[in-house]
């Protein structure tokens, strides 16, 4: 069973992402569309970044191991 590394994130987007609740924070990794599988499914091995004054986080879809990628809106 390999171990899933720490995500990597920009300090403003660590900061973004912390300031959200754990409940919805899982939610929102759970819920990220795969335009290869054509379904909603989980992120992994993501890394985040503020782009735009939005919170991206980009990494691998959990079933194909494509990239996805989840925009959370600023404030």
């Amino acid at each position: 069973m390999p171990i899933e590394s720490l995500p990597t994130f920009t300090k403003p987007a660590r900061q973004r992402w912390e300031s959200i609740p754990a409940d919805t924070r899982k939610r929102l990794l759970s819920n990220v569309w795969c335009g290869h599988c054509r379904h909603e499914t989980a992120i992994t091995h993501f890394s985040g970044a503020i782009k735009g004054g939005d919170l991206l986080l980009v990494g691998q879809c959990t079933a194909c191991h494509g990239d996805v990628a989840r925009v959370i809106e600023g404030s």
